[in-house]
């Protein structure tokens, strides 16, 4: 005897607000994290042309890319947001922004414990530091941080985008947000595939904390160090972690699996709440786009020498410009 298990599409959770919230900080993501990000890559470039560029800097040249990333698909998740939750710009284009927005997540994750980790290094082994060689292994962690999270990806890229007929809205594309329909199998696979990425996100900030926990028990000049630490901890716990704590609750919430793996009955408030408060927590995780560069100035002397230098000659041309500007125009 067979059983054909049937597909169930449940009504879609929207919270309204998210449409007039998130455009409002999108934008200030998208102005700020260009800039600052693009000006990140020029100190970076002073860095290495000046035969500068070590182990952290490799690191943070990569971060800054998966931030740019990010930064360039803000129009289009804007537009979305505007268009309240209706997507335009095909599915190859939903693909693409969605995997820049799944690499920025993660990739910024990674890296920033490659960063924590070599400063832990740096402080707690510094004769082990100096002797290796540095550069080779800032490559090869880039490479393997960036292969990982593009595999983490692929399901991203390869995903389906959900078209529903909404409220008498005829046609509206949703973009990744069609996790209420499908079979109970298929989604209690999606709710095991969110919950190990959450558990992989919790292994590596124990890691982070353990690293700092570390460094703050040092004493003396290696204290220097701990001008890192709350701006690491902080970007983690301001973008991140509110977001994995809800990403799982809210994930059982949405699927609303049947029975087996992932059933859990929750009431139409507590589904409406954890949506609200998700919103929310996207919202946060943007905000590391614009972060990660306050990260980067106390990560290292020289990046932020690069930074007070032009800084220094920012104010000395201004301060020559008006006082030509002040002075009184010749006599003809």
């Amino acid at each position: 005897m067979s059983s054909v298990e049937s597909t169930t599409i449940n009504p879609f959770l929207d919270s309204q607000f998210r449409y007039v919230l998130i455009p409002v900080f999108y934008i200030v993501f998208f102005i700020l994290g260009f800039i600052s990000n693009l000006y990140v890559l020029f100190v970076l470039c002073c860095l290495h042309q000046a035969k500068a560029m070590g182990e952290i800097h490799i690191y943070m040249t990569n971060l800054t890319i998966a931030d740019l990333l990010f930064v360039c698909a803000l129009p289009f998740w804007n537009n979305y947001y505007i268009r309240e939750g209706d997507w335009v710009y095909g599915d190859v284009m939903c693909q693409v922004t969605g995997t820049f927005f799944f690499i920025n997540t993660y990739g910024t994750i990674l890296f920033l414990s490659a960063i924590s980790i070599n400063r832990c290094w740096a402080v707690t082994r510094p004769l082990d530091a100096a002797l290796s060689d540095s550069r080779l292994r800032g490559i090869i962690v880039c490479f393997f941080n960036w292969v990982f999270v593009l595999a983490m990806s692929v399901p991203v890229l390869v995903g389906e985008v959900h078209q529903k007929n909404e409220n008498g809205r005829k046609n509206v594309t949703r973009c990744f947000e069609g996790y209420q329909g499908g079979t109970n199998k298929k989604k209690q696979i999606l709710a095991v595939t969110h919950f190990l990425i959450i558990g992989l996100f919790f292994v590596v900030f124990s890691l982070i904390v353990i690293c700092n926990i570390l460094i703050a028990r040092l004493t003396g000049v290696k204290r220097r160090a701990l001008q890192m630490l709350p701006a690491v901890v902080g970007v983690f716990v301001l973008c991140f972690l509110p977001h994995h704590i809800v990403q799982g609750p809210w994930t059982l919430a949405v699927l609303e699996i049947e029975d087996g793996f992932g059933h859990v009955k929750y009431s139409e408030t507590t589904r409406q709440l954890l949506n609200d408060t998700h919103q929310i927590t996207l919202v946060l995780m943007g905000l590391n786009c614009i972060l990660d560069p306050v990260v980067y100035y106390f990560a290292t002397g020289k990046f932020r020498g690069l930074i007070k230098a032009h800084i220094k000659k920012l104010i000395t041309f201004t301060q020559t410009q008006n006082y030509h500007l002040n002075q009184p125009a010749s006599p003809v």
